[in-house]
């Protein structure tokens, strides 16, 4: 069995992590970490978790390493980049699910992530991307970052035109929607229901850091690239659940056929990559209420020849396919296991 330990333990992407891993043949939890939840039992912070794991939150001990084989931070950036530092050589695999190490670039990095000081060279060691497209280096890694749930969605959209069809996207605009759980357990006054339910909130509507983070990912790709990526991200009254639609133009060559082609081609031997027909099911697709609570992403090319424009559209559930169950399959990978282990779960619909 491989030991597993959650730092971060009481939050919304930890408590789901604790699902995932309670419901993996391989994995055993030994460890739960974090600061002000100190000394309470999972069950109390996760109401959906009624199991008496033998385990409370602690603080962090001296060494993990005696007790864990991989350790899993769902901590807010800043906390991470400390653990980090703290962790990188004395665990076997540390899986880091914040924004810390996602840009490698430094100045891009500090634009995004201000407050959040990583240790010289420790970003470099990190392996970062979605599982789909650089599984290879995933195999044996000690230190991986994992994309955020908007980059994850994003990125799967483009991957086969950059990576596939090789084309050079002179400009990306993307319109993300997410639900409220994207936004964490923090208290903040406009995520209180009687201004978020109904809501078409306009959170960030000038930029986005995920969106940084996938030219960031994209530009050290080969062999098309993207000039210009711009991103406005929306909160809707959904709490889980997101899409991101991402508008493409190119100078280059394209049509229907070939998208579809491309993209089936591309994501064929990837299970979590659902590649759609918009008009194939009782509702146009894809819809994030079509992958809650599965580690599916959907996505559809759409080729707008009157607008001159390609039309991606990529829906996910953030809670899993945008964070916990991509740490589980990035894992999966790392250690040698069939990637479906574990995460098996078909979407539940309606939700």
């Amino acid at each position: 069995m491989i030991r597993v330990g959650i730092l971060g333990a009481s939050g919304l992407a930890g408590g789901e992590l604790i699902r995932l891993v309670l419901q993996h043949p391989d994995l055993e939890l030994t460890f739960l970490g974090g600061s002000s939840s100190a000394g309470r039992r999972p069950a109390e912070l996760h109401p959906g978790l009624r199991l008496d794991l033998g385990l409370t939150i602690e603080t962090l001990p001296d060494s993990l390493a005696d007790r864990c084989d991989v350790v899993f931070l769902a901590t807010p950036a800043p906390v991470s980049a400390e653990l980090a530092a703290e962790l990188a050589d004395q665990v076997p695999c540390v899986i880091d699910l914040s924004g810390a190490f996602r840009i490698r670039t430094p100045d891009l990095h500090d634009r995004w992530y201000p407050k959040v000081r990583r240790a010289e060279g420790l970003a470099d060691r990190f392996v970062y991307g979605v599982p789909e497209l650089i599984g290879d280096q995933l195999a044996g890694a000690a230190l991986i970052s994992l994309p955020g749930c908007f980059a994850t969605a994003i990125t799967i959209g483009l991957a086969p035109l950059v990576l596939s069809l090789g084309l050079n996207l002179r400009t990306v605009v993307v319109d993300g929607k997410t639900g409220s759980s994207g936004g964490g357990l923090e208290l903040r006054t406009a995520n209180l229901h009687p201004l978020r339910n109904g809501a078409i909130a306009p959170y960030s509507p000038a930029g986005h850091r995920h969106g940084a983070e996938v030219k960031d990912f994209l530009d050290r790709s080969k062999p098309g690239g993207v000039e210009s990526l711009s991103m406005s991200a929306y909160g809707v009254s959904h709490v889980r659940g997101l899409m991101a639609s991402s508008y493409v133009f190119t100078d280059d060559e394209v049509d229907a056929r070939s998208l579809q082609r491309a993209y089936l081609r591309f994501y064929k031997e990837h299970p979590f990559v659902r590649v759609r027909r918009h008009n194939e099911t009782l509702i146009p697709v894809p819809d994030p209420q079509a992958v809650l609570g599965s580690n599916y992403c959907d996505v559809t090319a759409l080729h707008d020849e009157e607008g001159g424009r390609i039309v991606v559209l990529a829906a996910l559930d953030n809670m899993v396919k945008g964070a916990a169950g991509q740490a589980l399959q990035a894992l999966n990978i790392r250690f040698g296991l069939p990637v479906e282990t574990g995460l098996t779960m078909q979407p539940v619909m309606p939700a």
